[in-house]
């Protein structure tokens, strides 16, 4: 007779832990991730938010409260609008064609081609590359005297180009660095998702004459559109946030003040460059302004995501 109670008892308790471990397992395994994003991630931005109303450098133990000072300062600084104009150029020079090409390269891959992992396996090279030698070199390619680009132009008529002294052709310069880290690793995410569009949709394409350009419009951008629309929110995001091409650069093309302030006239300075520029490149370690125009830059990151996302839906979404 006691052993009957005794088997309920068992039978309730390992119902207890399927429930728990069917309801609570998932919080508990993405919980590492929200613990480090709000310690690491959600903590320094409000953290930023709060010194951004301060005036707040490291040269004083005082931290005067200004309220929306440094962000009305900042809207009237020609400085800010001119990193902000480098960084849209830059951006769109760079992830525009970057995009285009990774999505082709990836329809190529995505066919029946001998030696298909070396290939891909090329295409994911430049991203692992160490971008200071990734600029060094190109830096080298783009130079005025003896650069390769412009031993190719010169067959062309065209004289020598001081590819970082001027505002076009350093965010040429610079977008052509970008596109070469990126394309491939861009085209491997558009090539893993084309690997779950079914072969037979292609197969009855080819049967009805359509071409390889056809079937990619036709039958692969609509089948991905979810993760093209991905693929241009985190470019979007990441040609917002570019620092390390244009500093290298500057460094190379000039050295000391240039590699803060993105050339002499400030011709490829972005707005994450600024920032560095106002919180350690200068005397001042002016934290509190820095602290601001790090969250103009966050709510431009925002808006230009948000009109990239709407944007590519709306294009995509005619696709089909």
């Amino acid at each position: 007779m006691s052993a009957l109670p005794l088997a309920i008892t068992r039978r309730r308790r390992r119902s207890v832990r399927h429930t728990l471990d069917v309801r609570v397992s998932p919080y508990a395994y993405v919980a590492p991730f929200f613990l480090l994003f709000c310690a690491f991630g959600l903590f320094p931005l409000a953290y930023t938010a709060w010194v951004s109303l301060h005036e707040w450098t490291l040269l004083s133990d005082t931290q005067t409260f200004v309220g929306l000072d440094n962000y009305s300062t900042l809207l009237a600084d020609g400085y800010f609008w001119n990193a902000t104009f480098n960084t849209l150029s830059i951006g769109l020079l760079s992830t525009v064609p970057q995009l285009a090409l990774a999505i082709w390269l990836a329809h190529l891959l995505n066919r029946r081609l001998r030696m298909q992992t070396l290939f891909r396996v090329a295409l994911l090279i430049p991203n692992v590359t160490s971008v200071v030698a990734v600029v060094v070199i190109f830096s080298q390619l783009f130079g005025r005297d003896f650069g390769l680009i412009n031993w190719v132009l010169s067959w062309f008529g065209a004289g020598k180009i001081d590819w970082a002294a001027g505002t076009a052709t350093s965010h040429i310069a610079l977008s052509v660095m970008i596109m070469w880290r990126w394309t491939g690793y861009n085209a491997l995410i558009f090539l893993a998702a084309m690997q779950a569009v079914p072969r037979e949709l292609y197969e009855a394409a080819t049967i009805d004459g359509a071409g390889t350009f056809t079937q990619l419009r036709k039958i692969t951008m609509p089948m991905i559109r979810p993760t093209i629309i991905f693929v241009v929110i985190v470019s979007t995001i990441g040609a917002m946030q570019i620092i390390a091409e244009p500093m290298l650069f500057g460094q190379s093309s000039g050295g000391g003040g240039v590699m803060v302030t993105g050339g002499p006239d400030r011709q490829f300075q972005t707005l994450a460059l600024y920032v560095y520029e106002l919180a350690f490149g200068n005397a001042t370690f002016d934290f509190g302004y820095a602290s601001a125009a790090s969250w103009l830059m966050f709510v431009a990151v925002v808006i230009v995501s948000g009109i990239n996302f709407l944007i590519s839906r709306r294009v995509k979404g005619g696709l089909v």
